[in-house]
């Protein structure tokens, strides 16, 4: 990974080595200055750890529950109407993978650890999760999970979904990586209504996100203003994605220390 960050990033989470993360510790703060992946801890702290996440999460889905109800309200067959979501930091919690990585100072987000965490990993469901899917399943709504997880080792992750009580789990409602994200849900579309898209990364919800520039993305996110709480729910991802290298926007003024009383 490039040393893109703000050294003052580094100095931030550098003090936040000495503080467990999770079951295990973060690199020291001796080693930080040669981990560049260290300058992922606080977004990942705030992602696993903090109260915050919880209530942005519950909230997400109560929104999407909202919204259920009112596409289902007076259509005939809700089996027509389709929920697509997105399966890592949406309905499922990966942290704990990250969290190994980080601690071993290993850059998490090369994926190159992902496939073992597929096959013997065990993530836990994101709060709010369980109960609005099978919610959904109960209204006869139908549920297609589309991820980018492997398709090789779709039967790791069916078995992973089943053990974790997810509704509507199969070999047809699991769509994995193959053909961009865009694609499957048009599979999806060919014989149902989507009436809400749920992700943690916004090509989740449209093509026009993939692989494009970040200025471009938040453009986008503008002009689809309407769909934000309505068609699309975004949940909250501090611990990785397409914006992790941006450089912040600091302040130009003179540094000024004046201690609180």
């Amino acid at each position: 990974m490039r040393n893109t960050r703000l050294t003052a990033l580094a100095a931030v989470t550098a003090a936040l080595m000495a503080q467990p993360l999770a079951a295990q510790d973060a690199p020291t703060e001796a080693a930080a200055d040669s981990c560049d992946v260290a300058q992922f801890t606080m977004g990942l702290r705030f992602q696993q750890q903090s109260a915050e996440i919880r209530a942005l999460q519950l909230q997400a889905y109560n929104i999407a529950t909202e919204r259920l109800h009112a596409a289902v309200d007076g259509v005939a067959d809700p089996a027509k109407l389709a929920v697509v979501t997105d399966l890592d930091e949406t309905v499922i919690d990966n942290s704990a993978l990250l969290a190994r990585d980080l601690a071993n100072c290993h850059t998490y987000d090369a994926w190159d650890t992902w496939l073992p965490w597929e096959r013997d990993g065990q993530p836990t469901l994101i709060p709010g999760a369980l109960e609005f899917l099978n919610h959904a399943n109960d209204m006869g709504v139908t549920i297609r999970y589309i991820s980018d997880r492997s398709d090789q080792q779709k039967v790791d992750t069916l078995a992973t979904l089943t053990a974790l009580g997810l509704p509507q789990v199969s070999e047809e409602s699991v769509l994995l990586l193959g053909p961009p994200k865009v694609e499957r849900r048009d599979l999806v579309s060919k014989d149902h209504q989507i009436v809400l898209l749920l992700g943690d990364t916004l090509h989740d919800f449209d093509g026009r996100f993939r692989k494009t520039p970040l200025d471009q993305q938040k453009g986008t996110v503008t002009e689809e203003t309407a769909k934000w709480g309505k068609e699309w729910i975004v949940f909250p991802n501090a611990s990785y994605g397409t914006w992790s290298e941006a450089p912040l926007t600091a302040w130009a003024a003179k540094e000024v220390i004046e201690p609180w009383e």
